[in-house]
Parts: C-alpha cells; structure tokens; sequence
C-alpha cells in the first residue's frame, strides 16, 4: 500500500465517521516527525533542542 493510499484511507475514516478532530492532531505529529527528521544530524539541533 502506498502512502498516498494511507492518507487516502485516513481521510475517508474521518469523513464517514464524522472525526475532523484527529485534523489537527496529525498535522502537529506531522510537522514533529518532519522537524526531527531534518535537524537530526544539523549544525541546527541545539537550537532546536533548546525550544523543547
């Protein structure tokens, strides 16, 4: 299954059962996940990890 496929199959979950709440809790996972992949190894992690 692609990803592409796994959003797809999310979106319809929270259109049919009515759960637009989990919206914004997946963006926020989201960008974490995309913010710790990037500064992982980066001149920039101790001042990302200063704002945690």
């Amino acid at each position: 299954m692609s990803r592409i496929g796994i959003v797809r199959d999310l979106w319809d979950y929270m259109r049919v059962r009515k759960k637009f709440w989990l919206l914004p809790i997946l963006i926020m996972l989201t960008l974490f996940g995309i913010l710790i992949i990037f500064t992982e190894g980066t001149v920039i992690s101790p001042f990302i990890y200063v704002l945690f």
